[in-house]
């Protein structure tokens, strides 16, 4: 008698197993694959359009004022560097 109670909890507890946490999560690993796919290739058309509306240029202009930093901008004259400061 006991043996039959014992097989019968195991197979529930197997069933409640697979049905409430292997599936789910199968499920949810599968959607979550699409969706990183989607957004893969929804940045990789949104970086295309970006290189095709600027002209197709790669390459970053060189704005070196007078101390020939290439990373500071042309347009922002006012700004002086830390080291400038006497």
């Amino acid at each position: 008698m006991f043996k039959i109670l014992f097989w019968c909890l195991l197979i529930y507890l197997g069933y409640r197993f697979i049905f409430e946490l292997v599936i789910p999560v199968s499920r949810t690993a599968g959607q979550l694959k699409k969706k990183m796919a989607e957004m893969q290739e929804q940045q990789a058309f949104q970086q295309q359009y970006t290189r095709q509306s600027s002209g197709q240029t790669t390459q970053q202009p060189q704005s070196g004022g007078a101390t020939g930093n290439p990373g500071r901008d042309a347009g922002r004259d006012d700004y002086i560097d830390f080291e400038e400061i006497k």
